[in-house]
Order: structure tokens, then sequence, then C-alpha cells
């Protein structure tokens, strides 16, 4: 009986954790309509990598608005994270059942399902685990984003936090360390060479000539201009966000 009683109580405490938590972050996605987020989940989480091996850590970031961002990295970025964000609310779930196809056939996670507002959701208050609460936490806080903010905020926003480098967020300063140049000035394959990235940001640099980066940035030009296509009729440029 006193274990039973415990167990509730236990159980109860957790359930009330939870809900503070999402309150806490229901607040913070409303507020993310006016301001930036200064610090995220992640980058939390590398400085305290960083800390228990004695290392220092720096977070590079500059923030750029989506305005300025070159359209051909906006359409980088889309193609090879999200083809269908601006379709769906918050999570694919034709994604969702082709990754727990594969999955289950290869006995082991090989594809993921996350959707852009999902990285968000996951960069900005979660972790990089892989346990299914996480994940479970990661689809409700999705779908609060896509009920609080526009597509092209979520955009503007992942554009900035996404980890591209060791101590690098954001597409600005990633440009800048690699390219030498702003966001703004990538050309269609620089673009599409950053984007490469995006999966392993910390094994790979979009300037270097290692095969995956090489393998997948021709991948991702290729649906880049086939997309252009289908839009324009018969232009290869890609179409600015409105």
């Amino acid at each position: 009986m006193k274990f039973k009683l415990l167990a509730f109580f236990i159980v109860l405490l957790f359930l009330g954790y939870l809900i503070y938590e999402f309150i806490r972050i229901d607040r913070e996605i409303e507020n993310l309509k006016y301001e930036n987020p200064k610090m995220t989940a992640l980058m939390k989480q590398r400085m305290e990598e960083a800390r228990g091996e004695g290392k220092s850590y720096r977070i590079n970031q500059i923030w750029i608005p989506i305005s300025k961002v070159s359209p051909y990295l906006i359409e980088a970025v889309i193609v090879s994270e999200d083809a269908s964000f601006f379709d769906h609310q918050g999570v694919d779930w034709y994604e969702v059942r082709e990754s727990i196809k594969k999955n289950l056939q290869r006995g082991r996670i090989a594809r993921g399902a996350s959707t852009i507002t999902m990285q968000v959701a996951k960069n900005l208050f979660l972790s990089t685990s892989r346990d299914p609460l996480r994940k479970l936490a990661e689809v409700i806080i999705a779908f609060r984003i896509e009920q609080k903010l526009s597509k092209r905020r979520i955009l503007e926003i992942y554009l900035n936090i996404i980890e591209l480098g060791d101590g690098i967020f954001g597409v600005e300063s990633a440009s800048r360390k690699y390219f030498g140049k702003s966001a703004s000035e990538l050309t269609m394959e620089e673009a599409a060479r950053l984007a490469s990235i995006i999966p392993s940001p910390l094994r790979y640099t979009p300037n270097s000539n290692k095969r995956f980066v090489s393998w997948r940035s021709k991948i991702i030009l290729n649906r880049m201009i086939a997309r252009a296509k289908i839009k324009e009729g018969v232009s290869d440029e890609p179409r600015a966000i409105e």
C-alpha cells in the first residue's frame, strides 16, 4: 500500500513537472514572435559537453533577417531538410511512416523524420537524445510552434540557430567562416554545400573535398534545379520567400 502511494506521488510530481515545462516552453514560443532566442538548449548542451572535457567553448552566431539570406540557401535548406515544409503543420506523417519502415528493415535508426519545425523545437528546448519521450516532446512542441509562429518566422529562427560546425550556429556565421562572405552572397553551389553538412555539422565542412559533401551537395543541387523548373517553367532561379 505504501509503495503504491509513493509511486502515485512520484507519477503525480513527474506529470506536474511536465505540465510546468510545457507551460514555460509555450510562453517562450509566444515571445519568439517578437524576440530572437539568445541561447538554445543545444548551445547549452555543447557548452556542458566541452566543460566536461575540460575544454573552452565559444559560440559563434550572427543573426541575419531571412530577407537578407540568399534565396539559393533558403531553397537548399528546404529541399535537403524538409521539402514539404510549407504544406505540413509541424510533422510530415509520410516521412514518419517511411522512416519507421526503413528503421525496422535495418534494425536501427537509419532515417529520421524531423521537419524543420521539429528541428527548431529540439534545438531550442530539448537535446540531441533519441529516446522516445524526447521525440514525443519534440512533436508536441513542434505543433505549438506551428500554431503560434508563421512559416517565415520558423524558417528564420531555424536558419539562425542551426549548428553548422564546432561552436558555429546559424547560416551567417557559417557562411563567413567557410566562404568568407555573408549568407546573402552565397552562390547556388555554395548554398548546396552548406546545406549538405546539416546532418553531420561536427564531422564535415562545406568547403572540404569529402566524398559525402560532394555527393550530397550534388543531390541538393539537382533538387533545387528541378523545383525551380517546376515553379518557374524555364528559370533555374529559386523564388524568394514572400
